[in-house]
């Protein structure tokens, strides 16, 4: 088994690369089919990563919804053409965030990475 802090520091990568893609705002996300690709692809991979991570881990954050997560990322996976992207920015704008705290939280309680 990884270390669950690579799978935290890789969580919060992706969490910023999102944020970079997204710093145009909605309207910009919307028409822009690459952007949303590039995404989208971030949050499979974030997802991914979540379902990597020990569940004592994932306990100490018992406010976000693990499970959740994981479902989406297997509708990103299985069921795609159904994705609604104005609803995937909504994840982006009230989820992310939250998310990402907990990440950078936990990172720091796991005694962040090796060396640094």
């Amino acid at each position: 088994m990884k270390d669950d802090r690579l799978y935290l520091i890789h969580l919060g990568e992706c969490i910023g690369r999102i944020e970079r893609y997204t710093t145009e705002g909605k309207a910009a996300f919307l028409r822009d089919e690459k952007t949303q690709d590039a995404v989208l692809r971030n949050l499979q991979t974030l997802a991914e990563s979540t379902q990597r991570l020990s569940e004592q881990t994932k306990g100490r954050r018992p406010q976000i919804d693990w499970r959740a997560i994981a479902g989406f990322r297997n509708v990103l996976v299985h069921d795609y053409l159904g994705l609604n992207v104005a609803r995937v920015w909504e994840i982006i704008d009230r989820d992310l965030p939250a998310l990402k705290k907990a990440a950078e939280e936990l990172l720091q309680e796991l005694g962040g990475i090796e060396g640094s």
